[in-house]
């Protein structure tokens, strides 16, 4: 088998050993059915066995209401960015409230604005998206349709520490970066939504997490793949949902409850894995120099630069000798980005960390 490095990438990301490894044993039969994982219908009982446990290792993992649903969509984070307004914004005659906090939220609030109106609660692009906003920055409307933020920006490295308050206004958060890497009151929102690539699976499935009160404000008029209420009452099921993908977040929950042993435990090892970047580069004087805000930082994504894009280029080329790769930053605003999400290894940010304090010393 080829050697497995250490992948920082941003998503897809790193999966669970664990859940590799039993993938790989279910890919020629699925136990009891001599049927590739591959090859299943997804209206067999073994299918429904997995979508349900999924459904359910999640309600467990996040302490998820009765009157909530939870969805296996498909078409990622950025068909959210534009099924939220058309179902809750579009032909309401309100606005709706976005918190741009970097990239992600930038795109949503540009998606939304094909449906409706759209207000900037909040812009950090002045600063550069360099931290989260007070609950005393928010410029928010008490009647808008909903309130929108993402909990965590990729490119940014930076992370809400708390959920906004946004009164009775629905609060509908994209935590497609930090899903599952933390406990949540889900009682706080009226929409979650997170593509499963990050921290709960492979591309191709999204999880939507929504109160039931909102299901049925989706209008009759949406075509049925766009319409929270069809899909909620088809059950995932109204056309084939990725089977593949589910039943890799099936793995991962199944990992994260028995292996990892909850959310509580998932949250001490993501914020010892990420103190440990963050310290070295709090200590080398400014050779490495952190994006965000101290305040702000992310415990998933720990975005940095070098003096110049000659050392950062001779940093890539060193990493990967190590068995590190994937630590370029975002196109958009360049750099080193390391991403850390729960599938990462601490043993793999302690390998970088290593790294970074040896590179430190030979090139400062």
């Amino acid at each position: 088998m080829e050697k497995r490095v250490y992948n920082f990438s941003p998503g897809p990301a790193m999966l669970p050993l664990a859940a590799l490894e039993e993938a790989q044993r279910d890919l020629l039969g699925l136990p009891g059915t001599g049927i590739s994982i591959l090859e299943i219908s997804h209206r067999s009982k073994a299918f429904t066995a997995i979508i349900e446990q999924a459904e359910a290792n999640l309600r467990k993992l996040l302490a998820i209401p009765a009157n909530y649903r939870v969805l296996f969509l498909q078409g990622g984070a950025l068909l959210q960015f534009g099924m939220v307004p058309m179902n809750f914004l579009r032909n309401t005659g309100k606005s709706a409230d976005y918190l741009v906090t970097g990239s992600w939220s930038k795109k949503a609030a540009d998606e939304a604005a094909t449906q409706g109106q759209v207000r900037a609660a909040w812009s950090g692009k002045a600063e550069n998206f360099k931290r989260i906003p007070s609950q005393g920055d928010l410029q928010l409307d008490p009647n808008a349709a909903y309130a929108y933020f993402c909990s965590n920006e990729t490119i940014h490295g930076i992370q809400f520490a708390a959920e906004p308050e946004v009164g009775s206004v629905p609060l509908v958060c994209d935590a497609s970066s930090d899903f599952l890497c933390r406990p949540l009151n889900i009682e706080k929102y009226g929409i979650l939504f997170a593509c499963a690539q990050k921290n709960a699976g492979p591309a191709g499935v999204t999880v939507v997490i929504l109160r039931d009160d909102l299901v049925q404000k989706s209008p009759a008029d949406l075509p049925s793949m766009l319409n929270y209420r069809v899909m909620a009452e088809g059950k995932s099921l109204l056309n084939t949902p990725p089977v593949f993908a589910i039943y890799m977040v099936k793995l991962v929950t199944d990992w994260l409850l028995n292996t990892v042993g909850g959310l509580e435990k998932m949250v001490e090892i993501n914020r010892r894995k990420a103190g440990m970047l963050y310290d070295v580069i709090d200590r080398a004087g400014g050779f490495y120099d952190g994006h965000a805000e101290p305040a702000s930082r992310s415990i998933m994504n720990v975005a940095f630069r070098l003096p110049n894009a000659g050392v950062e280029e001779e940093f890539f080329k060193e990493a990967k000798q190590h068995g590190l790769v994937e630590l370029k930053g975002h196109r958009s605003v360049g750099g080193c980005r390391a991403s850390i999400y729960n599938a990462m290894p601490e043993e793999g940010v302690q390998t970088l960390r290593d790294f970074m304090v040896d590179f430190h010393k030979k090139h400062a």
